[in-house]
């Protein structure tokens, strides 16, 4: 079975845990990064892929990479028909 292409997979993210544990709600952490709870809301729930930019100030802000709190969710590749 082949891999999707790159750019048909999933983002997927650590966010909400990261978040948590850095012991801050949506809305703290929005107001830290200067954007709206709605936009930390959707990128948890995978809705919205964030830009470069807010990645790193996500991974600086909750102290940690951008490969900890971000990947390529691969659970999807398998059996995708694609059309």
């Amino acid at each position: 079975m082949s891999e999707l292409p790159i750019l048909e997979r999933r983002l997927g993210n650590r966010l909400r845990e990261a978040r948590m544990d850095a012991g801050l709600t949506q809305a703290a952490l929005a107001m830290e990064l200067g954007v709206s709870r709605k936009t930390i809301n959707t990128v948890e729930n995978g809705v919205f892929v964030p830009s470069v930019l807010l990645a790193l100030g996500l991974a600086e802000t909750l102290r940690a990479s951008v490969d900890e709190l971000f990947f390529i969710d691969r659970r999807n590749d398998a059996g995708v028909a694609r059309g």
